[in-house]
């Protein structure tokens, strides 16, 4: 018994023709349809209810009155409640008898950490050896001092800042605007670089050595020690904040340095300021 041919229903078209070529009409599932339907009303759902569009200031606040800002800063305030505690204590803690290995110091040293790395490590870098310019907190070559207190005071006021009328402040003249001629010049740097072992012409630091005696003692003392009362720094070991080439220290004293440091008292709280300086001062180079 043979089969019934089965005869083939021509497709249906859109109706569409390009060259011969038709397009199919193959609608999407209807589930699909649904699906992407319910994805339309979601979107237009979520931008009403969440900060979506883009204003001339900030954006829609949405009904729902959600915001990751207000999280963060909930986060950030659950935590500042649990160390309100030790923050009053480290503000009013005397850093000098500051007992290393107890709860206060250890906070300390964590807080102060924190702290550096947002505020100091950009001059300083991340791990405090400083650059050219900007001191080294790991050595023991400190210009105004590096017992922890001192150092509390420096970060507090600053160095030649101007927002702060107890600033640290000192001023080395430019020699070459007409205070020493080049010859003068090119002989007190001979005389400079002897202090600290450095190859110099014998002949050009003795008449460097009178001319050191008459313009620069007031700051750097008779032995080139320098005085921390002034921030000048001591000239006869081998730390050189700017450079120890010839070059160089012919530069500083032909132009002057004047570094600034900004005064954190109007940023930082005063328990990181004390912080900070017990990190710095733990670090290795504090006095």
């Amino acid at each position: 018994m043979s089969k019934k041919p089965v005869q083939k229903k021509e497709p249906e078209t859109t109706g569409h023709e390009w060259d011969g070529i038709q397009e199919f009409n193959n609608p999407l599932p209807r589930w699909w349809v649904w699906v992407f339907y319910l994805t339309i009303i979601w979107a237009l759902w979520y931008s009403i209810a969440y900060p979506a569009w883009p204003m001339i200031k900030g954006a829609t606040s949405g009904y729902l009155g959600f915001s990751t800002r207000a999280n963060v800063a909930e986060d950030i305030q659950k935590f500042v409640d649990m160390n309100a505690t030790l923050e009053t204590e480290m503000a009013a803690a005397d850093l000098a008898t500051l007992e290393p290995g107890s709860g206060l110091h250890n906070y300390a040293i964590q807080s102060g950490a924190a702290t550096f790395t947002t505020w100091c490590s950009q001059c300083h870098g991340s791990g405090a050896a400083g650059a050219v310019g900007y001191p080294n907190l790991l050595d023991n070559d400190w210009l105004w001092g590096g017992d922890v207190e001192t150092i509390a005071t420096t970060i507090r006021h600053g160095i030649r800042s101007e927002d702060d009328d107890d600033t640290r402040y000192s001023e080395m003249p430019a020699f070459g605007d007409d205070y020493l001629e080049a010859e003068e010049i090119t002989n007190v740097v001979a005389y400079v670089m002897s202090l600290s072992g450095g190859e110099a012409d014998a002949a050009m630091a003795d008449a460097g050595a009178v001319v050191f005696a008459d313009n620069c003692t007031a700051c750097h003392m008779e032995d080139g020690t320098g005085d921390r009362e002034q921030g000048a720094p001591n000239l006869t070991d081998a730390l050189w904040l700017y450079g120890d080439s010839k070059e160089e220290i012919t530069a500083i004293v032909s132009e002057g340095p004047f570094g600034v440091m900004p005064a954190w008292s109007a940023k930082l709280s005063t328990s990181q300021i004390n912080a900070v300086a017990a990190y710095v001062h733990q670090l290795g180079g504090g006095e």
